[in-house]
């Protein structure tokens, strides 16, 4: 399962040294007044260019909502949050834009537009990227659904796609930009094992191909054998596992 190779010309803050995540003393803080609630506590994280790191937790622990703060969407409210050599504490909106363009997301749910074909949806991720014409986005979406095993359901919509599909075209959509940051929640929670264990193995494969890092969350015990080290948050508290 190769991808047609091609020079990503995506530009990042970032050196094949430097850490693409660098979380120092973030707490984080939901509502105001006497409803105000800590929910992450002195959270400290690295996370190195190619890693899988897997992240484990009850719910409510605290999980979605650090993956929203490296993913610049929600604002940063104490400590130090660096993504892609960028400090997202204090950014200005455009600095914030310009990050989450490096990132890819894969949610649980997918988040496929109905009223777009698997190709489109796909294609979406490269419009932010205007030093590439509608053909040559078309036809690199077209590449990467093939390298997700769906070559021929290109131009299907997804009320035709299995759940594995569906989650599948997701992937192809995080991936084809190239980006230095993926940044998976639940990916395979709707999915039978069969079909879970297949969207990671794939998901695997092509991060190891791309050189990317990816951060996924996941109550999925039979998958933490793809990660180079496994988190696990409780309470807003973050620890290592592996």
């Amino acid at each position: 399962m190769m991808l047609t190779s091609w020079v990503s010309q995506t530009t990042t803050a970032t050196s094949a040294l430097e850490p693409v995540v660098k979380v120092e003393g973030v707490n984080h803080y939901f509502g105001d007044g006497s409803l105000r609630k800590q929910v992450l506590f002195d959270i400290n994280l690295t996370l190195n260019p190619g890693e899988i790191v897997l992240m484990t937790g009850p719910s409510g622990s605290g999980k979605t909502t650090l993956l929203t703060l490296l993913g610049a969407l929600r604002s940063a409210q104490e400590g130090s949050l660096k993504v892609l050599g960028q400090e997202l504490r204090g950014a200005k909106q455009s600095t914030l834009i310009q990050v989450r363009r490096q990132i890819g997301y894969i949610f649980q749910a997918h988040n496929l537009l109905k009223c777009l074909t698997a190709a489109q949806n796909v294609q979406m991720s490269l419009d932010l990227h205007d030093h590439l014409s509608p053909q040559q986005a078309k036809q690199r979406a077209e590449e990467m659904l093939a390298a997700v095993g769906l070559a021929d359901r290109t131009h299907y919509y997804p009320e035709k796609l299995s759940g594995g599909q569906k989650q599948r075209v997701a992937i192809a959509r995080a991936l084809v930009s190239h980006p230095k940051l993926v940044l998976a929640d639940e990916p395979t929670a709707a999915l039978d094992s069969k079909s879970g264990r297949e969207v990671v193995t794939l998901m695997e494969n092509l991060a190891r191909e791309q050189g990317c890092t990816i951060l996924l969350v996941t109550h999925d015990n039979r998958i933490l054998d793809i990660a180079d080290r496994v988190l696990h948050m409780e309470d807003g508290r973050l620890q290592s596992m592996a």
